[in-house]
């Protein structure tokens, strides 16, 4: 039958409910706004899922206030990264470029104001994050660290520090647009600049949203995104489509109950954006035996071919491929590992899990982690076909002919430390092993 399809590609379920989350306003974890956006989202999956429910859990709470960046006794626009301590230094100004581990290698920087950009080069032999060039400046001494977008027009780039155990961090933080960045670059490095930032510290609480279709199984495979976002934008690329493909998920996948041979449980996280928090929470309450594989959206809908990483099962590669063939559309498939979003709680221990996104064609965020990440980037046509490959994916998973073995977590170890990925997470404390 493809009555599931037309009905799909006429569905507002989902679009309405992103149009609700962007226009909920802040989402930060912790703050009303996340809170409001996960209760709509249990209303939304409860109109087509049983047990719609929410857990709540304690997480570290930062509110933001003011920031300054001061360079040649003047003013300069930024915003502060969260997380970040409230706290001011200053120091002479170093542009470290990109900030690979080369550019830090060898470094004394004590007392420097430290300023690198959000890109990855292509000659990079692997993505390194932005935690990992803000942990690499605290070893290394830095009194702050200036975080600079690579994209222009004028936008700062936002985007968390801390880490599980510490989730303060160490220095300040402070995210400047590309041509902030440059101008800084060129006019003052090796002058002192200040790094101020305020902000509210305190005990906050996040929460998860779950709900189910299909039938009772022992088993489940979990369907997951992340409800919060970054309290400078709309957060609707990031991740407002992807919770939002959760509940046309639902509404889809409750028609199709009678195909499901096992559990669809759906899992919308909170406080992803302050380091998985919420996924972290699930995955350490959960029995990962009874997890079949995880499905997490991130950052679906910006462009019209989905891209699913899917570290290293090929099983779940296959039947990607499969749903392409079938639609007659393309999805990437990326084999390798990505240890930053919220299957990572997951595939860390060994259950198969695909980390679902957009393939822009560019390694970077684009309008993500910016204020610029609202509605009007993204298209309802879009969306609806992703969730009609999303579906019928979803189905094949869930499927008694399905099978994927887990993994041992010592070779999930293993291929961290093959793709050269287990020496930048040791230095942000992501290092689980």
């Amino acid at each position: 039958m493809t009555d599931w399809i037309g009905r799909t590609v006429t569905s507002d379920t989902g679009w309405h409910h992103l149009e609700t989350l962007v226009d909920v306003g802040n989402r930060m974890a912790g703050s009303a706004g996340e809170r409001a956006a996960a209760e709509a989202t249990r209303d939304a999956l409860a109109e087509h899922a049983r047990d719609a429910r929410m857990e709540e859990f304690a997480i570290q709470g930062w509110e933001r206030g003011t920031s300054h960046l001061v360079a040649g006794g003047d003013e300069r626009a930024c915003i502060a990264l969260p997380r970040s301590p409230s706290t001011s230094a200053s120091g002479d100004l170093v542009d470290l470029g990109h900030g690979l581990p080369a550019d830090f290698a060898g470094r004394d920087l004590s007392g420097a104001v430290v300023l690198v950009d959000s890109t990855v080069p292509d000659h990079a032999e692997r993505v390194v994050h932005r935690r990992e060039k803000y942990y690499r400046a605290v070893e290394a001494g830095a009194a702050a660290f200036v975080f600079a977008n690579h994209y222009p027009g004028g936008l700062a780039p936002t985007g968390s520090v801390g880490t599980a155990d510490a989730p303060v961090g160490d220095i300040p933080a402070l995210g400047v647009s590309k041509e902030v960045g440059a101008r800084l670059a060129r006019r003052f490095a090796g002058e002192t600049v200040t790094v101020d930032v305020e902000a509210t510290l305190g005990e906050a609480t996040s929460r998860n949203v779950h709900a189910e279709v299909g039938p009772d199984t022992d088993e489940e495979l979990l369907v997951t995104a992340h409800v919060d976002a970054h309290d400078i934008s709309e957060g609707a690329m990031d991740n407002g489509a992807g919770t939002a493909m959760v509940v046309e998920l639902a509404r889809a996948l409750a028609g199709r109950a009678d195909e499901l041979d096992t559990r669809v449980h759906f899992v919308v996280f909170g406080a992803e954006e302050v380091g998985l928090v919420g996924s972290a929470h699930d995955a350490a309450n959960r029995d990962l035996d009874r997890v079949r594989a995880v499905l997490n959206l991130d950052g679906v809908a910006a462009a019209r071919t989905l891209e699913c990483t899917t570290h290293g099962f090929d099983a779940l590669g296959r039947v990607a491929r499969e749903v392409a063939e079938r639609f007659s559309h393309p999805i990437t498939v990326d084999p390798e590992l990505g240890p930053h979003s919220d299957h990572w709680n997951y595939v860390q221990r060994g259950v198969p899990g695909y980390m679902v996104a957009s393939d822009t064609g560019d390694g970077g965020r684009g309008w993500g982690h910016t204020a610029a990440d609202t509605l009007d980037k993204l298209e309802v046509r879009t969306f609806r076909e992703q969730a009609v490959l999303l579906t019928a994916l979803a189905v094949a998973l869930a499927d008694e002919g399905f099978t994927v073995a887990h993994a041992a977590p010592a070779d999930i170890a293993a291929a961290c430390e093959d793709q050269d990925l287990a020496a930048g997470m040791r230095v942000t404390g992501d290092w689980p092993y």
